[in-house]
């Protein structure tokens, strides 16, 4: 199995989301030890490998919904079609972002940021990992909102967060398994999160729909896919190992320990969803240039 994370060849994912990754990835396949997986970790490295797998089952990519279509459009290390060089098996797990702001800035809800930053255009920074999903969540919520917040770039998400803590930062955008410490001892102040539903994690921080920001919506999804050609019986056969991993309390566990829900579903679930995604997000990365570089 082939995990592949936003980056390129030679910078190395940041280490929260890397650890996110390992940790689904480990935890699905001990459950699935009936079955012959190959095992890769790598970036564009695991994409090309399992292109050009033998379409068996035996070698899967692992990547996350927002990342699997968008590489491809931005970055030429991606050199592939999303939904014809790829066939989607099983989502795995899901789960939300969650944007934060530096206590020193005078707002406590959403609406009093997005006030609070329309009348001080550029004057607010945004911190982010270069090529990562929160900058494009934070690309949209500024689309969205209306409001002109300077970018500062970093090699990665933790340094982001860092400089936040430095006073140089004043808005973040993260997992809930990230940023959630630091919320709790007043470090940070969380004003929505990207799901849906709230996080029972932090039941107190309302959604972005609850904002006034329906249009701010994401969860990231993490699945299985297989290389084109991969027969319809053994897609079948893994979707349905996975859904029964799913099953387990532990790796339920596991998965939730890591801000993630445990989400199962057919083939078909998983496509659905990324088309509905793509329809969601191509706009988005088309009229901010979004690169990974």
């Amino acid at each position: 199995m082939a995990a592949r994370a936003p980056t390129n060849d030679e910078r190395p994912a940041p280490a929260d989301a890397l650890s996110r990754r390992r940790a689904i990835r480990i935890g699905l396949l001990a459950k699935l030890n009936g079955l012959a997986v190959g095992l890769i970790m790598a970036t564009a490295i695991g994409v090309r490998a399992v292109l050009a797998a033998e379409p068996d089952g035996t070698t899967l990519l692992m990547s996350n919904s927002p990342t699997h279509f968008i590489a491809p459009l931005v970055n030429k290390t991606f050199t592939y079609d999303p939904l014809k060089d790829f066939v989607p098996i099983a989502t795995v797990a899901s789960g939300g972002l969650m944007l934060v702001i530096a206590p020193e800035v005078p707002a406590k809800t959403l609406q009093e940021f997005v006030a609070h930053a329309k009348a001080n255009p550029g004057k607010l920074n945004f911190g982010f990992g270069q090529g990562t999903l929160p900058q494009l969540v934070g690309e949209m919520f500024k689309l969205a909102s209306g409001t002109d917040i300077a970018n500062i770039p970093y090699k990665g998400g933790i340094q982001a967060v860092t400089d936040m803590l430095g006073g140089r930062v004043q808005m973040n955008i993260g997992t809930i398994s990230t940023l959630a410490p630091l919320v709790r001892e007043g470090k940070l102040r969380a004003l929505a999160i990207t799901s849906a539903e709230r996080n029972a994690e932090l039941p107190d921080v309302p959604t972005m729909a609850e904002g006034g920001l329906p249009e701010v919506a994401s969860v990231t999804t993490y699945g299985l896919f297989g290389p084109a050609g991969i027969p319809a019986s053994v897609v079948a056969r893994l979707n349905a190992s996975v859904n029964e991993s799913l099953k387990s309390e532990e790796l339920r566990g596991a998965i939730r320990r890591i801000g993630f829900e445990p989400h199962g579903g057919t083939p078909e679930d998983f496509t659905k969803l990324l088309i509905s995604e793509m329809k969601i997000w191509i706009p988005v990365v088309q009229a901010t240039g979004f690169q990974m570089n």
